[in-house]
């Protein structure tokens, strides 16, 4: 689609929110114009004293739509929220009339929708008021702006007393047994890259003794450990006990707030393994059916069944480990609201301690788009009446929302939300996802997030994002590369980070 921006504009946001109306759109400026071709303008202009005035027109399939919006800084939108607000107000209103939709979050488009939820309860706006302005000044509707603030609730009350020298740590075990043809993630499933398992444990060893050197030199305590994928328990139950061993080494299990190991294939869940982590102290594992339908997980490239599931779920639930996550997916090709509702059904029948429930987002990178570019939707189809459904269905169980985030492309423009029982939650989920303190990663695909927390209303968290390669071969081969000197290197940057917050 075709973007034509006039004056001060946040481009992304604009882009993200053009989205919602357009999903799985593409921004060009050379791209040539047809009546299939949405063109967007929008104009936004300084009004006196302080205010922004944005104008935005749609133009799409012979048919022109356009709105306006002037907001001035108040206790509610101050700084640089004024344009952003002006500018969404704009394109929601065009979008809006040109399709007859509501998008069910508003104007908010960002990976953290009860954000300004959290802003307007520390600020003092209080619960009834902060999901009135919301509904008034977002336009999200009342589920949402409830769901929101019930979430920043429940953060506010779960970190509040937080030690300031607390941080996380990442490990990335990026090899599945197969791959999802809804995944974008870095997995790597070939028998040739499996094989790269026992050098990848060795270096990555390697480097987890020097993360943990410089989290001890920094004066930190780590809070959470967190080891993700891919698929971990795709390691052998000899590679498992090693890597867990690894961790051991360095932080006592008995002094985390949690420690996770995803295993969220069943196929790849045996009680040896569940055995090891719980011998070396993991409290937290995910087992994730996805959706409780046999033709759907063959379609989307699960190895796994729904007997297979529940085969797993078993062992999970014998093994003694704390608490088990389990995770289901809205809106899959081919998926309804019956079969769905099914599944959230036998899923609370077990009583996990948490249940996540994502949105199906489309992903660039992924197989069902490659093979059917008609799964992005405006409507979404059965999704948000299966979002609502689990809503209601966790909240009578006992589950609290306590997390919540959303990504581009979702169906819908949905999000994705755990529900945990009281002392239950997923405390890195919430350290990751609201920025809390500073995530150390490593293996390949990682990311180191260093933050220098502000809570909400006292200015912006300063945040760096240190990457390492992507694929298990260019991490290998760049730990071969690395000299002493460039590893001292990046070290210094981390110390120079703390030492300037």
């Amino acid at each position: 689609m075709i973007l034509q921006l006039k004056g001060e504009i946040n481009r992304y946001y604009v882009q993200t929110l053009c989205m919602v109306f357009f999903p799985g759109a593409k921004f060009s400026e050379s791209e040539e114009i047809t009546p299939d071709t949405p063109i967007v303008s929008l104009t936004v202009s300084d009004v006196a004293p302080d205010g922004k005035h944005a104008h935005a027109v749609m133009t799409y399939r012979g048919k022109t739509t356009e709105a306006e919006e002037t907001v001035f800084p108040d206790e509610n939108i101050t700084g640089d929220r004024v344009a952003k607000v002006a500018e969404g107000c704009a394109v929601f209103g065009a979008g809006k009339a040109m399709f007859g939709h509501i998008p069910p979050w508003g104007i908010l488009t960002g990976v953290r929708p009860s954000k300004v939820a959290s802003e307007l309860l520390y600020t003092g706006r209080g619960i009834l008021k902060s999901r009135r302005i919301l509904r008034d000044e977002y336009f999200l509707n009342p589920q949402k702006a409830n769901l929101a603030v019930s979430v920043a609730s429940n953060e506010m009350k779960l970190t509040k007393n937080l030690r300031d020298d607390l941080c996380s740590v990442y490990i990335s075990i990026p090899f599945c047994p197969s791959r999802c043809a809804y995944c974008s993630f870095v997995s790597n499933t070939s028998g040739k890259l499996l094989s790269l398992i026992p050098d990848y444990l060795k270096t990555l060893a390697a480097d987890m003794q020097r993360m943990f050197l410089t989290i001890r030199e920094l004066g930190k305590r780590v809070a959470t450990v967190y080891i993700g994928g891919g698929t971990p328990t795709t390691l052998t139950p000899s590679q498992l006990r090693f890597l867990l061993s690894e961790v051991a080494r360095h932080v006592d299990p008995a002094t985390l707030m949690e420690y996770t190991l995803e295993a969220g294939r069943p196929d790849t869940i045996t009680a040896e393994k569940l055995q090891i982590a719980k011998e070396l102290g993991v409290s937290r594992i995910s087992v994730n059916p996805q959706i409780l339908s046999d033709d759907i997980l063959e379609s989307i490239g699960r190895r796994h069944t729904v007997e297979d599931f529940f085969r797993a779920y078993e062992i999970a639930a014998e093994s003694g480990i704390r608490d088990i996550n389990v995770d289901l997916i809205a809106g899959l090709p081919n998926d309804n609201f019956a079969n769905f509702a099914y599944s959230v059904d036998k899923i609370i029948e077990l009583a996990p301690s948490n249940i996540t429930v994502h949105t199906f987002c489309v992903k660039k990178a992924s197989d069902v788009l490659r093979e059917n570019s008609g799964v992005y939707s405006l409507l979404g189809g059965d999704a948000a009446k299966c979002v609502s459904y689990s809503q209601l269905k966790t909240r009578f169980a006992g589950y609290k929302p306590y997390y919540m985030y959303r990504q581009k492309n979702t169906v819908g423009n949905l999000e994705n939300v755990g529900y945990a029982k009281e002392g239950s939650e997923g405390m890195y989920n919430i350290f990751m996802m609201e920025e809390l303190h500073s995530i150390f990663a490593v293996g390949a695909g990682a990311v180191t997030k260093l933050v220098d927390y502000r809570r909400p209303g006292c200015g912006r968290s300063r945040i760096v994002r240190l990457f390492t390669p992507k694929y298990p071969y260019e991490y290998l081969e760049q730990a071969q590369k690395y000299s002493e000197e460039e590893r001292e290197q990046m070290s210094q940057r981390i110390f120079d980070f703390f030492r300037e917050s």
